[in-house]
């Protein structure tokens, strides 16, 4: 059954609950408009920890344009019916005076450039409302593990240097992208786009699959090069697109066999901005 909690009293007094019997708690924050990839990171908390908590809230202070807070959607009740589905068994929606009372500190650490390159160069002090956020839920939930989705790689790379420079007692599991049928990595903007935005925007994760394939043909500096053409013939609005290290996401400028890296893109369909990422691995022959 599942249980909807408000406050944070109330989650601490039920929590304990389960911490003086022993039980592990697992947590997956979100912002709401849950689909099939949240839903995966639920399930593996359910398999992994004792007790799964789910918060929704929607973190005004990772937002840089004032449109995409107001219109990201706001779906409680069909959230709630999906997390009962799962067996979840707390949903946590506070609201911004529990998140932030007026005796919170603010949270701001430094990221050593992890924060500046590709979405934190394109959205100026984006994770320093993510870095706040997530250590505040952390503080409030105390969870013993905590699940975040690879599709926005760079902010799991941000939250592990977190926990690991505060050592906060939380284990971070990363969890695989989902994708729909025709590849789109989940995402909850994805239900904002029009018709055809959502018939272009499969573009994205085959683009990224070229490139996985054509390693040993060409540098990554020439297949970068060749992505950004071939997204250009095909009209995508392509904010960045990077091949970087996954250890401290800085650009690959040759292929290394023992190095693992990435290529990662965000590109704006209409007004509304798609991210995806995919994993590299150099075989040569």
């Amino acid at each position: 059954m599942l249980e909807l909690i408000y406050t944070n009293d109330e989650l601490d007094q039920r929590l304990d609950e389960f911490r003086k019997k022993g039980k592990k708690i697992g947590f997956v924050p979100t912002l709401g408009a849950l689909h099939a990839g949240h839903i995966s990171l639920i399930n593996k908390s359910l398999r992994t920890a004792d007790i799964t908590v789910c918060s929704i809230f929607v973190n005004p202070t990772q937002f840089n344009e004032e449109a995409d807070y107001d219109r990201y959607p706001r779906t409680l009740k069909s959230d709630s019916a999906k997390l009962r589905k799962t067996k979840c068994h707390f949903l946590y929606y506070p609201g911004r005076k529990e998140v932030y009372p007026k005796n919170y500190k603010k949270f701001k650490m430094a990221l050593d450039g992890l924060d500046r390159v590709m979405e934190g160069a394109h959205r100026p002090g984006h994770f320093d409302g993510v870095v706040e956020v997530v250590h505040r839920l952390f503080s409030i939930v105390k969870p013993d593990y905590a699940f975040f989705g690879e599709k926005d790689f760079q902010q799991l790379s941000i939250i592990q240097k977190m926990v690991k420079e505060t050592k906060m007692k939380v284990a971070i599991v990363p969890c695989k992208i989902i994708r729909e049928k025709d590849g789109l990595a989940m995402s909850s903007r994805n239900a904002l786009l029009t018709k055809n935005n959502r018939a272009a925007a499969p573009i994205l994760y085959k683009t990224l699959k070229k490139v996985s394939k054509n390693m040993n043909g060409l540098s990554p500096f020439a297949l970068k090069n060749w992505a950004l053409d071939h997204l250009k013939e095909n009209n995508v609005d392509v904010e960045y697109l990077e091949i970087a290290r996954s250890e401290d996401l800085k650009p690959v400028k040759r292929w290394y066999k023992k190095k693992p890296c990435r290529v990662f893109i965000t590109a704006r369909f209409g007004e509304i901005r798609l991210i995806d990422n995919v994993s590299l691995e150099y075989r040569p022959k």
